[in-house]
């Protein structure tokens, strides 16, 4: 689907408002989608990830090759991995020291199970040309609450795989959930508590998400027209929504696409072709729900 065939919703809102959008500028960051098989079963996961997960397949390090190589050729500054969980994929060492020849990688992780099973080859990484950077998810400091959702034993799995990351030399962050009305503050000052507890640097970067909801999701949320996109946002604000410089690449019934960001996988009109360069000079409709959370919260993936 391209920008000739889209739905009218993608132009349009339904108050008849012409849609908000972007337009993309420099590729800065290309992220991967490694699948979404993981070996947790995350209620609230918004790739509704799963260990029998199929909706989005694992590529092959000869899948992602050609998609890095036109990215540099573009001027990426760095590769990002996303799930699912990573570490499950066949290829997913090969496919970051490849990348890390190139330019600097993220990888985001749980840090339990499949982390561990990978870290003696992942090791032998750590002195490539360009810098692995590694992700956990760590959804509360109450190993309880943490736990609730992911499995008992998922909280202290996760802070040993920081451990291990950090004693090897990786570069490690934090995702955490926010919640309705927390005290922001208080809330990490209790993450860099429980880091200095356990050893970890407490200065390390803490990036917070809002519930972006499971795939398919259809939530009651402001729509966002382009008189929201002129009057709240402004040209420098708005290079910093994702969806203008960064990419992600998804592997679906069983072909390499290109889609809008991270957090748009679940909607076929954010499928922007095979070829990097021509989806970067699409525009970038703020239909999706999710779209709203990036434009409330300046939600992001990215740590760049």
């Amino acid at each position: 689907m391209n920008a000739t065939n889209k739905s009218n919703d993608w132009h349009v809102t339904s108050g008849g408002e012409p849609r908000g959008y972007i337009q993309p500028g420099q590729l800065t960051e290309l992220w991967f989608h490694t699948g979404t098989r993981c070996n947790l079963d995350c209620e609230f996961c918004l790739e509704g990830s799963s260990p029998g997960d199929k909706r989005l397949g694992s590529p092959t390090l000869d899948e992602i090759k050609p998609f890095i190589d036109q990215a540099i050729n573009m001027g990426v500054e760095q590769f990002s991995f996303t799930g699912g969980e990573p570490f499950l994929v066949k290829d997913i060492i090969k496919m970051l020291d490849y990348a890390s020849q190139h330019k600097p990688v993220l990888v985001l992780t749980n840090g339990t199970s499949p982390l561990f099973k990978r870290l003696d080859k992942l090791s032998l990484l750590v002195n490539n040309p360009y810098p692995i950077s590694l992700r956990i998810s760590l959804d509360h400091p109450d190993p309880e609450r943490h736990d609730l959702y992911r499995g008992i034993g998922s909280f202290e799995k996760s802070i040993a795989g920081m451990r291990a990351l950090h004693q090897l030399g990786f570069h490690i962050s934090l995702a955490r959930q926010m919640e309705k009305n927390e005290d922001k503050e208080q809330v990490e000052q209790d993450f860099r508590d429980l880091l200095n507890l356990n050893g970890l640097p407490d200065d390390l970067t803490i990036i917070a998400f809002p519930d972006f909801l499971t795939p398919g999701s259809l939530p009651d949320v402001p729509e966002i027209s382009e008189h929201c996109m002129t009057h709240y946002q402004n040209e420098e604000s708005r290079t910093r929504f994702m969806c203008s410089s960064s990419k992600m690449v998804v592997k679906r019934n069983g072909l390499m696409k290109i889609y809008a960001c991270t957090l748009v996988d679940d909607d076929l009109e954010y499928e922007l072709g095979g070829d990097l360069k021509s989806s970067q000079q699409q525009k970038i409709s703020m239909k999706h729900h999710r779209c709203y959370s990036c434009f409330n919260y300046g939600a992001s993936c990215s740590e760049r």
